[in-house]
């Protein structure tokens, strides 16, 4: 007859070896075995626990009744069942999440069956599922894993004050993801004020940052608040930051440190209470290096920096974001009976998306206006688009393997003048990063 000794003996060479934790104990609930990833788990000082009553403290109780080892009395019964159920435990005073699976063992001999408690760590799952739910809940339309975990930060982010920067492409969905800080955050109720300082002319940006007097300059007819006064006690966002003069960095930077500054013609200070979120399109980071950019204020927005992917980064997104981009257009009074051949919508996965999220809804709208009898075919796709796909199939189609070689040159030194930066190569060539990338493909221009 085996022996309680002789089968945990035998079963000890096997439980060492597995990742999950697993714990065998008796009828009456006193631990005879646990493995070392039981201890890893539970973060226990050694392998030598008396009873499930001392394991892992006291809230490892809630899981004790569950698997019917204990009663809420404090009576012991042995559970002649096996369940699976998930329990959330404190380990250093950590959440941790375990799903946890208990059955019986029968061994010959053995008047009373031993139990075994299996556990799984899936911390990381939960917080998935917290995320989806979090994304579903601020109208992010996504699946991709760098997104999800993003979004996850910011919704922890949000409960603090701290300044926020977004860097990614243009089209990424920055605003969108700003306001999410925003709703997530205790000044929700308060106002969210939005800026792009790269769409208002450099010579207005400080009054309109900063308000200004009355008689402050020609045209100043009348006091004016600012920006920063309109968003105290809320959020403002400056989008594309990268574009403000360098001369009025350090007014923001003043702002942000004391909470004070002066509007223009005025020597009175005020005061103001605002969280900043910022993004932009280009490395500050890397404009800090060329003296572009105060690092000491690049410092003070991006307490929390950001990188935002592109779409062609998120392939799985683009059919999620088409069908969310279809919603809106239908309550917008497009037709809603429209469905995609299996052609038109290859065609809009394979396309890598310059203008990202942006550019999509605009091709979305496009087919949907060109869909013939209800279906988007590949005819419907906007002309860009078309053309790629051609030269994926023939690259020697239509000429556009080669080039001009004058056009080329012009090309290669924008992007040697500007280090490699598309958005400021596109600039110094007098068109935009779209027009650019297009061009570049024609060429066979990485």
């Amino acid at each position: 007859m085996l022996t309680e000794q002789t089968i945990l003996n035998l079963l000890k060479p096997l439980l060492e070896h597995i990742d999950e934790g697993v714990i065998i104990c008796n009828a009456d609930g006193a631990v005879l075995s646990l493995n070392p990833a039981t201890a890893e788990l539970l973060a226990l000082d050694d392998t030598r626990r008396p009873s499930l009553a001392n394991l892992g403290g006291h809230n490892f109780r809630a899981a004790m009744i569950r698997a019917g080892l204990e009663l809420e009395n404090g009576e012991r019964h042995h559970c002649e069942m096996s369940m699976e159920f998930d329990e959330e435990v404190r380990v250093n005073g950590q959440p941790r999440w375990l799903r946890v699976n208990t059955c019986l063992l029968d061994f010959p001999g053995q008047p009373r069956a031993l139990r075994m408690i299996v556990m799984r760590d899936i911390t990381a799952e939960k917080r998935l599922f917290a995320v989806m739910a979090d994304k579903d809940a601020c109208g992010v339309a996504t699946e991709d894993p760098e997104m999800l975990r993003l979004i996850h930060r910011l919704s922890t982010v949000a409960a603090s004050d701290a300044s926020v920067l977004l860097q990614g492409e243009s089209g990424t969905g920055k605003t969108e993801l700003a306001r999410v800080v925003h709703r997530r955050s205790a000044r929700r109720h308060m106002p969210f004020i939005e800026i792009n300082c790269g769409a208002i002319p450099a010579t207005l940006i400080e009054t309109e940052l900063f308000g200004h007097v009355k008689g402050a300059f020609t045209g100043a007819i009348k006091d004016r608040e600012g920006r920063f006064k309109a968003a105290d006690g809320g959020t403002l966002f400056l989008d594309e930051i990268g574009e403000l003069p360098r001369e009025l960095q350090p007014r923001l930077l003043r702002v942000l440190q004391d909470g004070e500054y002066e509007p223009v013609g005025s020597d009175k200070t005020i005061k103001v209470d605002v969280r900043l979120v910022s993004a932009s399109n280009r490395d500050l980071r890397e404009h800090v290096d060329r003296s572009l950019f105060r690092a000491d204020l690049y410092y003070r927005i991006a307490v929390v920096p950001l990188h935002v992917p592109p779409l062609r980064d998120r392939p799985g997104d683009i059919a999620l974001l088409s069908k969310v981009i279809h919603q809106r257009l239908v309550m917008r009074n497009y037709p809603s009976e429209v469905a995609f051949s299996d052609d038109a919508m290859r065609a809009i996965m394979n396309y890598p998306w310059p203008g990202n999220v942006r550019e999509l809804a605009n091709a979305i709208e496009h087919c949907i206006i060109c869909a013939e009898d209800g279906v988007v075919t590949r005819e419907s796709l906007p002309e860009t688009i078309r053309e790629y796909c051609d030269r994926r199939r023939d690259p020697a189609a239509n000429g556009l393997n080669g080039g001009s070689d004058e056009a080329r040159r012009e090309i290669e030194e924008a992007l040697r003048r500007a280090d490699g930066n598309k958005t400021l190569a596109a600039q110094r060539l007098g068109i935009d990063r779209t027009t650019l990338w297009r061009r570049m493909q024609r060429l066979g221009l990485d």
